[in-house]
């Protein structure tokens, strides 16, 4: 018997985000759909996970093909859980998203609903990241809907390498088209506002504007945003820095 493909939706803005609406409107009709996510907004959670509090999930709806659960944890617990206690195989895909807002450059490394595709990829189950450069809550996701449907059906198809995930970013407005790129060199800056609370302590409130150390670099996902065009970028599980080893090996440890 030919089952439908496994389908595993997850975010990081918390289920009732409009973009965790539309992945889960584009890849429906691709198989059986299983939505596990956070109960509320856990936007900039990375890979972080709850080891303190118990983690409480609740079904939110069932309809055919299509199940969807909350969880009070972050992203990769909603992954974790979902892997080890609610699903009877292996999904086929895992989808994270639609972000609102840019992962694009070193946000990869903070982004929560990048921390989801990541820890899909850690059991081996090809995995995606989507997000568009737009961070209103109404945001127009037809054209991320596109290429979501588009490159789930080929990875559904064709699989991942192991060890390796894609963090996709679609430009607000009229794209272009899609290029395939690196991730962009570069940090953010000026991080911080500070201000008073009604005590007059200061207070710290996030902010701040990335950095961008190679403008011109055509190859890049930050270029490619800027000039009107989805960027994919293949993303890797593995941090070591194998072209530092040779040197690294070298270093004098006698007398430790």
């Amino acid at each position: 018997m030919n089952r439908k493909p496994l389908i595993l939706v997850t975010n990081d803005d918390g289920y009732q985000a409009k973009g965790i609406a539309s992945l889960t409107e584009a890849v429906r009709d691709l198989g059986e759909v299983i939505v596990f996510a956070p109960d509320s907004h856990r936007s900039g959670m990375s890979s972080a996970i709850s080891t303190s509090q118990p983690l409480r999930v609740r079904l939110h709806r069932e309809e055919e093909n299509l199940t969807v659960y909350t969880c009070n944890g972050t992203p990769v617990d909603c992954v974790k859980l979902a892997l080890n206690e609610f699903v009877d195989r292996k999904p086929d895909l895992l989808v994270s998203g639609i972000n609102h807002g840019s992962n694009a450059g070193i946000s990869v490394i903070y982004s929560g609903t990048m921390g989801a595709a990541i820890e899909g990829c850690v059991f081996d189950v090809p995995s995606i990241g989507f997000s568009l450069c737009d961070f209103t809550p109404d945001a127009d996701f037809s054209f991320t809907k596109e290429i979501t449907r588009k490159l789930a059906s080929i990875v559904i198809d064709e699989g991942l390498p192991r060890g390796i995930c894609l963090n996709v970013n679609v430009p607000a407005g009229e794209v272009k088209g899609v290029k395939i790129t690196t991730q962009t060199h570069g940090k953010w800056v000026n991080e911080y506002h500070r201000s008073k609370d009604g005590s007059g302590r200061d207070v710290f409130w996030m902010t701040g504007n990335f950095e961008n150390w190679e403008k011109e670099n055509d190859n890049s996902d930050e270029w490619a945003l800027a000039n009107g065009y989805a960027a994919v970028v293949p993303v890797k599980i593995d941090m070591t820095a194998y072209d530092f080893l040779p040197q690294l090996k070298e270093w004098n440890f006698n007398g430790i």
